[in-house]
């Protein structure tokens, strides 16, 4: 279905045409982004013909998916009104912005609250609507601006009383120890049961009903500092959780809102720690190179600040990026930093609480990785060995994970015995846990299992991960 416009959508025309997209090529790439969302869409060459020279507008999910494919060939972020389609939805421009000023920042992050929940009531359909939307040149100016000023200089706030209420919302320490408690237990029970799991998926929920209206009141500088410190931890658990699930482009609008938040708690070791998850993004995502520039913003902010066991995660994730991008120099120079900044750490350290997770085995868990992506298999047997010595009931996901890789490790050593029972223990991991992700790494060691489907083993892996390949994470 369509409407139409008053004239050629001339728009359109000109981006496709900078693009270097046909009319065929266009229609193509709608349709497959569409499929990805579980769409069925038939659109041709003349259909899009139709959207540029009557002005034909598509329907529904359309316009979001047409932006999106343009999008990922210029490399960067098209909003409707770029192509003559603003009317459609202001959907996609939500969460992008990272702006200067505090309170157009409170009004960008409870925007992107609100329209979450909107998806969720719609069963997905605003995300769905945003599909492959994700583009890392996205995070240039978040970053950029965060590296030039970390901290606002004030973030006191007066408002008046609110709608129907005779005194006005005041926000308090205790407002803000609820918050941080919510983000204690969300970090627990995704590392315990994936980002799918029902319990995570209350972090939105949390942000719309809690944390907005904390944000939209009235608080000191003291007190504001904290408010924005809790609600960037929460708001980068929610992007998190949405990579785990496979939905980058939710992810993407929650990290750059986390970001700014941090910036207004000047919490400099926090901001780092979103730029990592930036960096971890793109670096899984294929952009190995702009995944080092994140984890180098991240490092540069906290040189002599943070703890170090703070900086030595950072340059982990700078090696995994390095990895991605295939310069084994330098991320053997990362991992050799990671682990000295590790071995200086103390007890006694003041280690920020969202870093509870990091000790040496998440630290042989990634130089694991590395060494996969560089394809060592020695080396990533080495460090797996290590990262599956410790307990897991805490983090069952990253024993998933953990043990795909191993797998993959004894694939390329040529121990197809010892792929196969490490690829079973996998499957079984991931059948427990909500996880796109750890989906996503069962699945690639399927596909390189592949040259020995004939074998008896491979066979009963394959039939073990069914379960698993054939329902949604």
């Amino acid at each position: 279905m369509s409407r139409e416009q008053r004239g050629p959508n001339e728009k359109l025309g000109a981006v496709l045409a900078l693009a270097g997209i046909s009319n065929a090529g266009l229609a193509r790439r709608v349709n497959d982004l569409g499929a990805q969302r579980g769409l069925t869409l038939r659109y041709d060459k003349t259909s899009v013909a139709r959207w540029v020279s009557k002005g034909m507008v598509p329907q529904g999910a359309a316009p979001h998916l047409i932006a999106a494919a343009i999008g990922q060939k210029l490399g960067r972020p098209v909003p409707l009104h770029e192509i003559g389609l603003a009317d459609a939805d202001p959907a996609p421009e939500v969460g992008l912005a990272f702006p200067r000023d505090v309170g157009q920042a409170v009004r960008s992050a409870t925007e992107l609250y609100r329209l979450d929940l909107a998806g969720r009531r719609a069963g997905g359909g605003i995300w769905q609507s945003l599909a492959g939307s994700f583009a890392v040149s996205a995070y240039a100016t978040p970053a950029s601006r965060w590296l030039i000023t970390p901290a606002d200089s004030s973030v006191a706030r007066d408002v008046g009383p609110a709608e129907g209420s005779g005194a006005p919302l005041k926000v308090g320490h205790s407002d803000v120890q609820k918050l941080r408690e919510a983000a204690e237990d969300a970090r627990r029970w995704d590392s315990k049961y994936g980002g799918g799991d029902w319990r995570s998926s209350m972090v939105p929920e949390c942000l719309r009903v809690e944390a907005a209206p904390l944000l939209l009141g009235s608080y000191s500088d003291e007190v504001g500092r904290a408010l924005f410190g809790a609600s960037a931890e929460l708001t980068r658990l929610a992007g998190w959780m949405a990579f785990d699930t496979g939905q980058q482009e939710a992810a993407q609008r929650y990290y750059i809102q986390a970001l700014r938040l941090a910036r207004a708690a000047a919490d400099v070791p926090l901001g780092g720690y979103v730029l990592a998850s930036m960096s971890l993004q793109a670096t899984y995502r294929g952009f190995g190179d702009e995944g080092v520039d994140l984890a180098q913003a991240a490092l540069e902010r906290n040189r002599g600040l943070a703890t170090a066991r703070t900086m030595s995660f950072f340059r982990l994730v700078e090696a995994r990026a390095h990895a991605r991008a295939n310069d084994a120099v330098a991320a053997g120079a990362a991992l050799k930093a990671a682990e000295s900044w590790l071995e200086r750490a103390r007890p006694g350290d003041s280690d920020p609480s969202w870093l509870g997770f990091y000790s040496y085995d998440r630290f042989a868990a990634d130089a694991a990785e590395c060494y996969r992506d560089l394809k060592a298999p020695r080396q990533v047997r080495r460090f797996t060995e290590q990262a599956l010595s410790q307990p897991t009931e805490e983090f069952v996901r990253s024993h998933g994970l953990r043990l795909v890789v191993s797998a993959v490790a004894e694939l390329e050593s040529g121990n197809l015995d010892a792929a196969c029972e490490q690829g079973v223990r996998a499957v079984e991991v991931a059948g427990r846990i909500s996880s796109a992700r750890t989906t996503e790494y069962v699945k690639d060691l399927l596909h390189r299992l592949e040259p020995y489907g004939d074998e008896p083993r491979v066979a009963e892996l394959r039939e073990r991960a069914r379960p698993l390949l054939v329902t949604p994470a």
